[in-house]
């Protein structure tokens, strides 16, 4: 059975030392993670051995390389700091949009998150600039209609919250991984389409992708409500059992094993950060870095092998920063 929440890391991996278990938990977990089918190939385990190992390397360094020290999420720190005050409009905003997140409200609703008093995390974010038409002071003159970028970052979610920081590190490299996982899946489930008589298989691979993301394997914005981990659990559960009914065609399986091989392999190009700097006024509008209305926005962006961009920056929460969650069912049963 697929464990969608385990983390494979155990949290004192170093670059190429790893324990033979963890290395033939992450090959099992590719194996589960995309075709069980792949299993009656003789030498699946070998054969994906280096790739595995060179995709734990990368999520390793991927993550560890977020060394930035996280920030205090406060009132205060939204004036202070240029990179949130970029990424939220208010300090009000930023603590609605935080406090409303469902993984940080799932995870106080726990024991220990309700003993929390500080919150590691990694906030994600999406960034688009649009070409608008403003206004601009040359000398004493408004100038109007002048053509402007605006850069707007909206659809944050916050990753893997955890009081402990080396744990929210292990379960980012397990979700770093995983995401290869559905890149191959992806991969897989495009190979189904070029034969006919292949399209329940096609199907059944896309709708395994589709539970796989919505519960939290790679960095996709999952939509509408949280889903039931334990009702995608039984509903990948039954994939499994309906691919396995349709028996080992040799020549697919050996197709799929080859995209796992070449994506694991290729970590690198389907995952990535690069630093990005942005010099913005006040209102997000792009400056020239010399223009005292600049500030200067160093962030790190996502980067995912089909042009997935999103902004992350590490953040610290103090639970008791955010506004109480208005509990709407009560609120309008005390009128009733």
């Amino acid at each position: 059975m697929l464990n969608l929440l385990h983390s494979i890391f155990g949290g004192g991996e170093g670059r190429g030392r790893y324990p033979a278990s963890l290395i033939e938990m992450a090959i099992e977990r590719a194996v589960e993670g995309t075709d069980p089918r792949v299993r009656a190939l003789p030498g699946y385990s070998h054969k994906l051995r280096a790739p595995v190992i060179h995709a734990i390397d990368h999520v390793i360094e991927l993550v560890d390389a977020i060394h930035e020290e996280p920030v205090m999420v406060a009132p205060a720190s939204h004036g202070t700091d240029p990179r949130l005050g970029a990424l939220f409009a208010s300090p009000e905003s930023m603590l609605d949009i935080l406090g409303r997140d469902q993984a940080l409200r799932d995870y106080l609703d726990t024991a220990e998150g309700r003993r929390a008093s500080r919150v590691h995390t990694l906030l994600l974010a999406e960034r688009v600039e649009r070409n608008i038409l403003g206004l601009d002071l040359v000398g004493d003159q408004v100038r109007r209609d002048v053509a402007e970028i605006a850069v707007n970052f909206f659809a944050h979610r916050l990753l893997e919250p955890n009081a402990d920081a080396d744990e929210t590190r292990r379960h980012l490299k397990r979700r770093a991984f995983d995401f290869l996982l559905t890149q191959a899946l992806d991969r897989i489930s495009q190979t189904n389409l070029e034969r006919v008589d292949l399209a329940h298989q096609r199907d059944l691979v896309n709708r395994k992708l589709s539970a796989l993301e919505q519960g939290g394997w790679g960095f996709k914005l999952a939509e509408g409500e949280q889903p039931n981990l334990a009702a995608l659990m039984a509903d990948l559960d039954e994939i499994t059992a309906h691919l396995h009914a349709l028996g080992p065609d040799q020549a697919i399986l050996e197709t799929h094993l080859g995209i796992l091989i070449e994506v694991l392999g290729n970590a690198e190009h389907q995952l990535w950060s690069e630093p990005i700097t942005l010099f913005l006024d006040a209102m997000n509008i792009v400056r020239d870095e010399h223009d005292a209305s600049a500030r200067r926005i160093d962030l790190m962006e996502l980067r995912g092998g089909k042009g997935q961009r999103l902004v992350m920056l590490p953040l610290v929460i103090a639970p008791d920063q955010l506004p109480a969650q208005v509990d709407f069912l009560t609120a309008v049963q005390r009128y009733l």
